[in-house]
């Protein structure tokens, strides 16, 4: 077969042509057949020659595939949010080294000379890297320490550090100064390694650093914090004390921060030291450090001048650690000691601030007016609206009693107390009533010393508890608390009554009345105070209460002294001579033990794995060990009877029956009429004798034998008279006083009720004998109202309903009396006698219109 017959088998007609031109294998090869085979190769030639090209060209294409398009570049990177921010691939650039060109026109030996365009070549790698941490979520884990200058940042190291270490929040960790030592070489020198910190680092720092102006720093630092943002959108930026920082990193990031609505926390000096306690909040607590404020509330009793005066001191030496300090309110008795005004009129709160900064005053004093002792429940509203919070998620109320003396560290445990159980995010219950300085020493009754509960896991370990009672001495309420409290004593107060039962006190009267309100509201709704109770605790107090000051609340201070003064002497036999029992009057220990103060680190007191709040024995008023579901079904049944006894919603009553509904911050649901005016016994000016002696007059069953009472048969001709009476005053009155021309005269009905009226002249003459003398008129009117007292009483003291009925009823409903109507008064004579030919008028005792003559 020929070569072209074997690259195209198809063509027929070349393999014909083929066959006749195929020698014979015998005979010899003739010319003409090597002429055609020579024709065809070269007309085929092209062929052969595009083929063998096309394929060295796939073979080319395939071997020079660039290598930057395989596959496992082709994948996302898994560490770029699909909705984040993209600022490409990153790739690690080197910075420029050597010196920027100076400028021709800069004189001097200023190294900061450098002010082009800022670029961060080591930036955007690192936040690639973290792009995976919720960055675009705004609650997050994310925590960011900065510093600009080394030494800062080998100061708050360790504390980024130690918060990694403990897992609550994603920390990172970004550069911002001037020095071009690399990340790796400044952790070598602190000896930190990624093994023991688990902390995400970032290189904040812009190109020619070391020789960029204060001003292009204060905008590389800017512009840092907002890349960081971006990508990490930290709940917290912790920095170093400002004195030790660069200026220009002060006050970027304090204006970057504000701008963002980042919580920015200014660590002390030896924070790593005093406020490491600070590594043991979340990312939730962190957030909420620039918006917490706390105000303290003292209420002084009269003569506690030094008592106060100690309290006061313990405040102003208290460790601040660089926070603000908390407004001051002290409410003053209506007489102040002359050392305690001494010592408030030197006292400046917060202290003065040496550097030139305004100095704005947290203190505030309210001296009460009125001299009298106060009741419970004014005593206790006098209190609670001395503080209402205009934040209440943020606004909280440290209330004090004078008695107390805080610990150094007070404020460094309230702080963490009131950020770790009310905006951490690990905070799992929301009955939490506030947060507890001390140990209850006893129980609210003052039966018997109180007993921390223990927890069956940890028998032999002191732990926290909650208690459903409220502390005195020294304890933390939230703001949104206090405002539920305010409306509950304001409903309470206004439901008070006489008809209202004696309901039972739990509290002795040695704590102040508010406590009591507030216990009957704890129990309504749940609440529980978080008391401390950790191994140092046991033998040192945050607050600690002196008992040889101690004064017995001033509502309940005359009731003491006028119990002394009932109790009898004991009976002495003249001839027996009195001795001296020497374990009588031994000095004993005071009822209330008195613990040292704390003075060490609160970080050696707090476990590293703090429990939930809702793993913490709970227990009742009355000590009683409470479950969850114990704790709901206990609040619910008092409630209802809370309702019901106290809260006017008993079934019944002829009113509402049903409370509003429940409302975040408010106490009404639980009274019910809240509308409904305060049913005050009315005062003897706002009752009118007219009306009460017409009440009596008419009468029908008054008891004959009393000498001021009046027969019914004679009621008519003793009102007419009356009525005539009091017209005659009427215009002696007006005729002494010549302030008018005219008067009114009045006439009554059976009743009592004036029906009808006409003018009267002054000028007539009355009748002398009838008018009563100017100077009489006071001792009759006394007389009258003795008499209208004796018919009161008379009215009381009667068995019979029908004694108080407003007017004479029938002996029948349908039984009707005719009785003339009063007539107009004569003019010419003065008297008040009917006309002639007056009518009469149908009066039935039900339906008769009473109205009031007036006095």
């Amino acid at each position: 077969m020929s070569l072209l017959g074997s690259i195209f088998p198809g063509d027929k007609e070349l393999g014909k042509k083929d066959d006749d031109h195929r020698p014979s294998s015998n005979g010899p090869i003739l010319p003409g057949s090597w002429n055609a085979r020579k024709q065809v190769s070269g007309v085929r030639r092209r062929r052969i020659i595009y083929l063998v090209l096309g394929l060295f060209a796939i073979f080319l294409f395939i071997k020079n595939i660039p290598t930057d398009l395989g596959s496992n570049r082709l994948k996302k990177d898994s560490r770029v949010s699909a909705k984040g921010p993209s600022l490409g691939l990153p790739t690690q650039q080197n910075s420029p080294s050597g010196k920027p060109p100076r400028p021709l026109d800069l004189n001097g030996d200023d190294e900061h000379y450098f002010t082009g365009p800022v670029s961060f070549y080591k930036l955007a790698s690192t936040l690639h890297g973290v792009a995976s941490l919720a960055g675009r979520y705004g609650r997050n884990k994310n925590i960011l320490f900065a510093a600009s200058s080394l030494k800062s940042a080998s100061e708050i190291m360790p504390l980024a550090c130690e918060m990694a270490s403990l897992k609550n929040n994603d920390v990172h960790f970004a550069f911002m100064g001037r020095d071009d030592l690399e990340i790796s070489e400044i952790k070598d020198i602190n000896g930190i390694n990624d093994t023991d910190c688990n902390v995400h680092w970032h290189d904040g720092r812009p190109d020619y650093s070391r020789w960029s102006s204060d001003f292009r720093m204060e905008v590389s630092v800017t512009a840092g914090i907002t890349h960081i943002h971006r990508f990490v959108l930290p709940q917290a930026i912790l920095i170093d004390n400002t004195d030790r920082e660069d200026p220009f990193f002060v006050n970027s990031i304090k204006s970057k921060a504000t701008e963002l609505g980042t919580s920015l926390i200014e660590l002390p000096s030896g924070a790593a030291e005093s406020l490491m306690w600070i590594t043991r909040l979340d990312s939730g607590s962190l957030a909420a450090w620039q918006t917490t404020y706390i105000d303290l509330l003292i209420h002084a009793p009269p003569k506690s001048s030094g008592s106060l005066i100690r309290l006061l001191k313990s405040i102003e030496e208290a460790d601040y650690f660089g926070y603000r300090r908390p407004h001051i309110t002290i409410e003053l008795p209506a007489d102040i000691d002359a050392s305690t005004y001494n010592f408030l009129e030197n006292m400046v709160w917060p202290p003065l601030d040496w550097s030139g900064a305004p100095h704005a005053s947290q203190i505030t004093l309210r001296h009460r007016i009125p001299k009298r002792s106060f009741t419970a429940a004014e005593a206790s509203s006098y209190l609670v609206e001395s503080f209402y919070p205009a934040r209440p998620l943020d606004s909280h109320v440290l209330v004090l009693s004078p008695q107390v003396e805080l610990s150094p560290l007070y404020y460094h445990y309230l702080l963490y107390s009131l950020l770790e159980h009310r905006y951490s995010k690990a905070s799992d219950i929301d009955y939490l009533m506030g947060i507890s300085l001390e140990l209850p020493t006893n129980y609210l009754n003052g039966s018997a010393h109180f007993t921390p509960p223990t927890p069956k896991s940890r028998t032999n370990s002191p732990t926290p508890f909650l208690w459903e009672a409220p502390n005195c001495n020294a304890a933390l309420y939230f703001g949104e608390r206090w405002m539920e409290f305010h409306s509950f004593l304001g409903n309470r107060v206004s439901t008070m009554k006489s008809s209202t039962p004696e309901y039972k006190k739990q509290i002795t009267e040695s704590y102040p009345a508010w406590m009591e309100y507030l216990l009957e509201l704890m129990r309504t709704r749940g609440y529980a105070m978080f008391y401390p109770n950790y191994e140092s605790t046991t033998s040192s107090a945050f607050a600690t209460a002196h008992s040889e000051l101690y004064q017995t609340p001033e509502e309940y201070a005359k009731k003491t002294i006028k119990d002394q003064k009932d109790e009898s002497p004991p009976a002495l036999d003249p001839t027996d001579s009195l001795k001296a029992d020497a374990s009588t009057h031994a000095r004993t220990k005071p009822h209330r033990p008195e613990p040292p103060l704390l003075t060490s680190s609160l970080l050696s007191l707090l476990p590293r794995d703090s429990p939930s709040l809702s793993t913490l024995p709970h227990i009742s008023y009355d000590a009683q060990l409470l479950t969850a579901s114990d704790r709901s079904s206990f609040a619910a049944d008092y409630a209802a009877t809370f309702r019901r006894e106290i809260g006017n919603c008993a079934a019944g009553n002829g009113k509402k029956a049903h409370p509003p509904a429940f409302v975040e911050r408010s106490a009404d649901d639980l009274f019910c009429n809240l509308d409904d005016p305060p049913e005050d016994p009315p005062s003897q000016t706002d009752i009118n004798p007219l009306s009460t002696a017409w009440q009596e007059f008419m009468a029908p069953d008054a008891d004959v034998s009393d000498p001021d009472a009046i027969p019914a048969d004679s009621s008519a001709q003793i009102r007419d008279e009356f009525a005539a009476h009091l017209n005659r005053q009427s215009g002696q009155k007006e005729a002494s006083t010549k302030e008018t021309s005219s008067g009114v005269l009045a006439s009554f009905g059976d009743d009592g009720t004036t029906v009808s009226s006409e003018e009267y002249d002054p000028k007539v003459e009355e009748d002398k004998e009838d008018i009563i003398p100017t100077d009489k008129r006071s001792k009759a009117k006394s007389e009258f109202q003795d008499h209208l007292a004796r018919q009161s009483e008379q009215e009381k003291a009667s068995a019979d309903p029908q004694a108080k009925s407003l007017i004479a009823k029938p002996k029948s409903e349908k039984q009707t009396a005719e009785k003339p109507a009063v007539g107009k008064k004569d003019t010419a004579t003065g008297d008040g006698k009917a006309k002639e030919g007056t009518t009469t008028e149908t009066v039935t005792g039900a339906g008769a219109e009473q109205r009031d003559p007036g006095w």
